[in-house]
């Protein structure tokens, strides 16, 4: 029986080859496209599942307020966690770690010189309740030992590979690692993680060892409430019907007691929240540990619809066609009907057609995919490889898509063909009446629903392109071009050599100005504090970000100056410049009525000289706030050059020869460094990064869409011409030109795609409203949107449809009647 239905499903596709290619072609996008979004989407949502008790265990974080301004930090301060331990009730286990990096790790060898591997990150300083937390599959050693002394190190698996590439695990035990100063002895080595995690981690230095050493051990800052580093993570497993708003609310009561919030703090806030570990792979606000990859669910979710649309999209294709070409095996089912096959068996039969139809397009779904992951690579996570696509999540949501497509494809064409009367159909009757007029209302509905898709698919691509466009171009306050920013090494020997490496750029005929510094006017970074204004009234006090340059800095970014002076070498430590944003909100409408005051300022008396025209710290995702610039001190640490370079002749080598010399100045300087520069309009566009990828994503999902409403919309009017070809024949020889017979055969569809529009407009407005809300600065949703959207999609449906009806109107109506 079975046989027999794939028999005869295959002799009803050659017969109508043109018919099933478009069916295939169109299921296969769809598969494809959900395919490869799953398999982005079960990456990110399979992080950290793997651990016992997942959901018990939650990290604890911080959240400030500060004058209505809000901030986020995964750490927590450094005596919480053995407070906690000590006095709050429903807790398991108390876990802290402090993670770190940086360091140059060193490996004896048979030379006196040992093997260096520099800037070593992922380091954790932890003990042995990590490893009883998180679960880790040991090769050697033992998690009850491996970490309680001090000066002792666990490694991962590939980590101890590199330090250690000819020994066994059993044979790295007792091998010493240095971290920079600090020896080390092996004590254990664990499986690097197969399953997706957060928990990068590769070296696990004990905790103790910190302790020990008096430069880690100001790092921890164990006896300092008032202070917080994302550094410093507390993560907690709550005891069996424990409530974690409970919990949260005892570590609130924690913190009030140990850090008592003081009479001139009134409006500042800071509080603990649990953040459950399910959460820290998509909560931005807090990160986690390396700064990596974060996800989003709302971005995840979105590209879920995108995949169920295009889905939609190619089952839409099918039941149109499929219900269109009804009247052409009418007969069929009558015959067999009356020769004693039952309605089920029908079902059954065409259900199998549309099985291997499906099936047909998901063979070719998998031997896209990995050709469309690599066309992806860019905004994959990183994890993600043409290995992934077996993993045994995927093979189950491909044999799900089998069943699920198969029956929302083909289970209402099968009941419509199946449910035909023989008697109408022998006398040729099958699509008069009610039947008739159904399926042709449902086809119609499809039809506008697959251009609604399609027409909310360009609004959207159009509207994200414009805001890129518009944040790319926008006046941000400050110069972006022609302007390369290079960080010395955090541990450089002195700040001499600092002086020394400008004096050799200030000589590169190429170089303009220079500045020395912090960050550049907008980055990634945030570095802020306090700041207190007394007026005599009241005091404002407010939560300030710091910018650091020299005298050159305003010049170089040829940033305003509205009032007062630019800041001088004098000013260190006792004058600064504000922004126009700080100069209102400590009341000065003029921003020359600022200058001269004096602000409290981490325990020092700060002199405002100028105010500054405001610049955008960040993306424009977040507002302009209050901002204050300084000298930077003359102390040990890592310096930010900013080097603004001169106008490059056209087809001329100036910027390369000044990168040239400027790396060869570094490697004199710091022979064992690498030389990394980047130009500042690079490390701007990299802010949009994600609204590119959502741009290059939604114009790849418009132009499937429409690529196959297009496919589809072909597939109806090859049918409706096909239907009509005596009418067409008549009307012709009556006198109707081809225009006349284009018009009579486009109209109805084009009736279609307007009512689309019509439909698909209040919603995608609503739906653009909502996305640009996470921008602070954005574009204005303009009408021309729509209406280009609108429009383009008609001049498509035009286009596709005059390959059928041109073609049907310029025939010989002498054909189409001989036949009849």
């Amino acid at each position: 029986m079975i046989k027999n239905y794939f028999k005869i499903a295959f002799r009803n596709f050659g017969r109508h080859k043109l018919f099933t290619i478009i069916n295939i072609v169109g299921l296969s996008i769809g598969i494809s496209a959900a395919l490869v979004i799953y398999v982005i989407v079960n990456f990110d949502f399979t992080f950290d599942k793997n651990h016992r008790d997942s959901e018990k265990i939650y990290r604890v974080v911080t959240e400030y307020s500060f004058s209505g301004n809000v901030g986020y930090n995964g750490g927590v301060t450094g005596p919480l966690s053995a407070a906690v331990k000590a006095e709050v009730t429903g807790v398991k286990d108390v876990v802290p770690f402090f993670t770190t990096g940086g360091m140059n790790v060193f490996i004896a060898n048979k030379t006196d010189v040992p093997t260096r591997f520099k800037d070593q990150d992922n380091l954790v300083l932890a003990d042995g309740r990590y490893f009883k937390l998180l679960d880790y599959n040991w090769l050697a050693g033992s998690a009850k030992t491996a970490l309680n002394e001090p000066y002792q190190v666990v490694l991962t698996s590939n980590q101890a590979k590199i330090y250690f590439p000819k020994l066994s695990y059993k044979q790295m035990l007792g091998k010493t690692v240095t971290y920079d100063t600090i020896k080390t002895t092996v004590t254990g080595i664990v499986q690097t993680p197969v399953e997706n995690t957060d928990f990068s981690f590769h070296d696990f230095i004990s905790y103790s060892t910190a302790l020990n050493t008096p430069a880690l051990k100001d790092n921890l800052q164990l006896t300092e409430w008032g202070s917080t580093t994302s550094a410093s993570v507390l993560f907690i497993k709550l005891a069996d019907n424990a409530s974690p708003a409970n919990i949260e609310k005892q570590l609130n009561v924690l913190l009030k007691k140990h850090n008592p919030p003081k009479k001139e703090d009134a409006g500042n806030t800071q509080v603990f929240h649990l953040q459950p570990l399910s959460d820290l792979h998509f909560n931005k606000d807090y990160n986690n540990f390396d700064g990596g990859h974060t996800a989003s669910k709302t971005t995840l979710y979105g590209l879920l619809v995108i995949a169920a649309f295009l889905l939609v999209l190619g089952c839409i294709n099918f039941v149109n066609l499929t219900t269109a070409q009804a009247s052409q095996r009418a007969k069929e089912i009558g015959i067999r009907k009356t020769m004693g096959s039952t309605r089920r068996q029908l079902i059954s039969q065409f259900l199998s057609e549309t099985f291997l139809v499906t099936l047909f397009a998901v063979a070719i779904a998998i031997l896209a995919a990995p050709s469309i992951l690599k066309i992806f690579v860019d905004f994959t996570p990183k994890g993600i490889t043409v290995d992934y696509l077996h993993h045994g999540n995927i093979l189950l949501f491909m044999l799900a898509l089998i069943f699920v497509v198969s029956i929302l494809s083909g289970f209402y064409p099968a009941l419509v063909l199946s449910g035909y009367k023989p008697v109408d159909v022998l006398k040729n009757q099958a699509h008069a009446g009610a039947s008739k007029t159904r399926n042709a209302m449902l086809r119609k509905s499809l039809t506008v629903t697959q251009f609604v898709i399609a027409q909310f698919f360009i609004m959207a691509t159009i509207l994200v392109s414009k805001q890129i466009y518009y944040a790319l171009h926008k006046d941000l306050g400050f110069k972006k071009e022609a302007i390369i920013n290079i960080s010395t090494p955090y541990k450089s020997p002195s700040v001499s050599l600092q002086q020394v490496f400008k004096n050799k750029i200030a000589a590169i005929p190429q170089i303009e100005l220079m500045s020395i510094g912090g960050a550049p006017p907008s980055s990634g970074n945030t570095n802020s504090t306090e700041a207190t204004y007394k007026d005599g009234k009241k005091e404002i006090k407010t939560d300030i970000q710091q910018k650091f340059g020299d005298e050159n800095y305003l010049r170089v970014y040829q940033i305003k100056l509205l009032a007062g002076r630019n800041i001088s070498r004098a000013d260190s430590a006792k004058a600064f410049l504000i922004n126009n944003t700080y100069a209102k909100v400590l009341g000065f409408g003029n921003p020359s009525e600022a200058i001269g005051k004096v602000l409290d300022y981490n325990g020092k008396k700060m002199e405002i000289v100028g105010v500054m025209a405001d610049f955008y710290q960040k993306s424009l995702h977040d507002a302009i706030k209050p901002l204050a610039l300084l000298i930077p001190q003359n102390r040990f640490g890592s310096r930010t050059f900013h080097i603004a370079l001169k106008p490059e002749t056209t087809g001329g080598d100036d910027w390369k020869k000044a990168i040239g010399s400027m790396q060869k100045s570094w490697k004199e300087l710091y022979p064992e460094e690498d030389f990394d520069y980047s130009f500042y309009d690079k490390n701007i566009e990299k802010f949009y990064e994600t609204e590119q990828h959502t741009s290059t994503l939604l114009t790849w999902a418009t132009g499937l869409s429409i690529f196959i409403s297009c496919l589809g919309l072909l597939g109806l009017a090859m049918y409706t011409t096909n239907l009509r070809t005596k009418e067409i024949g008549v009307r012709k020889v009556l006198g109707a030109t081809v225009r006349q017979i284009v018009t009579l055969l486009s109209t109805e569809l084009i009736w279609l795609i307007v009512l689309a529009f019509i439909i698909v407009t209040p919603v995608a407005w609503y739906a653009m409203n909502k996305w640009m809300e996470n921008f602070a600065d954005r574009t204005p949703i303009s009408w021309w949107i729509f209406v280009a959207s609108g429009a383009g999609m008609l001049l498509a449906a035009l286009f596709t449809l005059s390959f059928q009806t041109v073609k049907a109107a310029v025939a010989n109506p002498v054909k189409s009647l001989r036949s009849e």
